[in-house]
Order: C-alpha cells, then sequence, then structure tokens
C-alpha cells in the first residue's frame, strides 16, 4: 500500500489454451498447464477442458454438463468458470482510480486510510483498498489480481473468494494500525492500494495448490520476493503486506479444509471469526492508544 508494490518475478507459466493467461495449476490427466477459464473440478484435483470432456458433453465443473444442445460457448459467458467478481474488482479498482484524478485528490482524501482517523471513520479500514498512489501502483497490483484471482474465484467459489479478498484488505489496514504508535509519524501517514489483499490471495493460492496435489513453490518464491521488496523499498506499507498474508493464509487454511458440502456452514462461521478477530484487534488497539 501507499507507493506500488511488486507484481509477481518469474511469474507464472502460461494456459496452453490461452497463452496469454497465467496458469498455476496443471491438468491432472495430460499435465498441461491451465489458467482458471480452463479449470475443471474433477473427483481428484482439476483437469482441462479436454480431459474433463468440456467440447463432447461430458462433465465438466462441478459435475455441470458442458456443450448440451450445442450452447456451450453461449452459457459459458455467464458460467462458473467466469471470474466475473474479479473482473468486478477490478473495474472498482480503475473508476476509484479515474474518480481520484477528476476530483482532485478528494475522493482520496475522503477514502485513505490512516490509524488516526480510523476509529472515528471505520469504512476507510476498506475502501483504502480501492485506491492507488499511481499508474505503475494500479497496474501492478490489478496483473497481480488478475493473474492469480480468477484461478481463485473458481475453485474456491464466489461468495468465499469475496470473502477472502475483503477480509485480507481489511486484515492489511488493520496491520498498519496494529504496527503503528500514536507517538509516530505512521499513526497519521495514509496509506492505499490493492496490496494487502493481494496479498490474501497470494497467501490463500498456496493452500489451494496444495489441496489440488499441485507444486506450491513457485508461489511461495513470488511472495518471498514481494514481501522483501516491501521491506528494502522505502514508501510502502510492509504492514498491509504482512497483515493481508496472514488473513489469506488463515482462510486459506480453512477453506482448504472445509470443503464437504456439509461442511459450508462452518466454512462461514470460520470466515466470520476470522473478520470478528480483526474488529476486536482493531478496537483493542484505539483503546490501548487512548483514541476511543
Amino acid at each position: 500500500m501507499t507507493y506500488p508494490s511488486a507484481a509477481q518475478p518469474g511469474g507464472p507459466n502460461m494456459c496452453y489454451r490461452h497463452p496469454d493467461s497465467p496458469a498455476f495449476v496443471r491438468c491432472q490427466r495430460c499435465d498441461r498447464p491451465i489458467c482458471s477459464q480452463c479449470v475443471r473440478n474433477a473427483p481428484v484435483g482439476v483437469q482441462c477442458v479436454e480431459c474433463a470432456g468440456g467440447g463432447s458433453g461430458k462433465a465438466g465443473l462441478g459435475g455441470a454438463r458442458f456443450g448440451q444442445r450445442g450452447r456451450t460457448s453461449r452459457a459459458s459467458r455467464f458460467s462458473p468458470t467466469t471470474p466475473v467478481i474479479t473482473y468486478g474488482i477490478i473495474a472498482l479498482c480503475v473508476v476509484s482510480y479515474l474518480l481520484q484524478k477528476v476530483t482532485g485528490g478528494a475522493w482520496t482524501q475522503d477514502l485513505i486510510f490512516a490509524p488516526f482517523i480510523g476509529v472515528e471513520e471505520p469504512w476507510r479500514f476498506l475502501t483504502a483498498a480501492f485506491l492507488h498512489a499511481g499508474l505503475l501502483h494500479i497496474a501492478f497490483n490489478m496483473i497481480a489480481l488478475w493473474s492469480v484471482g480468477g484461478f481463485l474465484e473458481i475453485t474456491l467459489g464466489r461468495v468465499r473468494y469475496v470473502s477472502l479478498y475483503l477480509l485480507s484488505a481489511l486484515g492489511g489496514s488493520v496491520g498498519v494500525l496494529l504496527l503503528a504508535s500514536p507517538a509516530s509519524w505512521d499513526w497519521y501517514t495514509g496509506v492505499l492500494g490493492a496490496s494487502g489483499a493481494v496479498f490474501g490471495l497470494f497467501a490463500a493460492i498456496v493452500f489451494e495448490l496444495r489441496r489440488l496435489g499441485q507444486n506450491a513453490q513457485q508461489m511461495l518464491v513470488v511472495i518471498g520476493l514481494n514481501l522483501v521488496f516491501g521491506f528494502v523499498w522505502s514508501g510502502i506499507a510492509w504492514q498491509a503486506h504482512l497483515g493481508g498474508l496472514v488473513i489469506g493464509a488463515a482462510l486459506g487454511f480453512v477453506y482448504s479444509r472445509l470443503r464437504r458440502p456439509d461442511q459450508r456452514q462452518l466454512s462461514y462461521f470460520a470466515t466470520g471469526a476470522v473478520g470478528a478477530a480483526l474488529v476486536i484487534a482493531a478496537v483493542a488497539k484505539y483503546a490501548v492508544a487512548g483514541a476511543m
């Protein structure tokens, strides 16, 4: 947050069907790299469209049948394999960035987060994640979001994915708050950017890759490089990166374990517990700081 965060050094493999789309997993049958649009859930792991029978009417994502009545391409526009939430978040960030520019900074001042003002205007804990400091900042974060968000949206489901993104963003702001002192400039310094949420996605995808039997080493390297970059480069709110990473790891662990339909309510309860923990941590910090 605050200034551009690193994107993804040494990025992922590219999808064999969509050469311009990153692929974090491989088909369990043919071992070809596949992007979020080509992921099809299988009894064990994931498969590509061809191996899952996507072009021949056989079972695809979640047991749905593809190619029925010749409507595959038309129906797929709004199918569970279309990462509409990821596209929506990117659109919101772009629109918000344009508003930052056309309002002369007024939009930024109304939504940016700083520890000293969060107690009176708590919505800033989340709204700051939709602001950016410049073109490079928003470009890096949106590329990172596009690279991993689509895959997570498909494999986790949209409800869990939205929860993961928003709570990771909240975790980033809470991380800034917890590691700031009322006696320091950090308490009054504004932070902005989606990097806290993106780090949460980075952490969650590690657990998801392992659940699917995929190699998560590449993603761990990406996380490590970005963390180091945040620590050594001035003007970057590494506290937000750390906060988002912790929350993303917590939710990623929960979601990778609670997968069965009969565990859905337990998964929602765990998500609520993480959100409640963040609120309690923020309230406790303000109480200790004497800001309440």
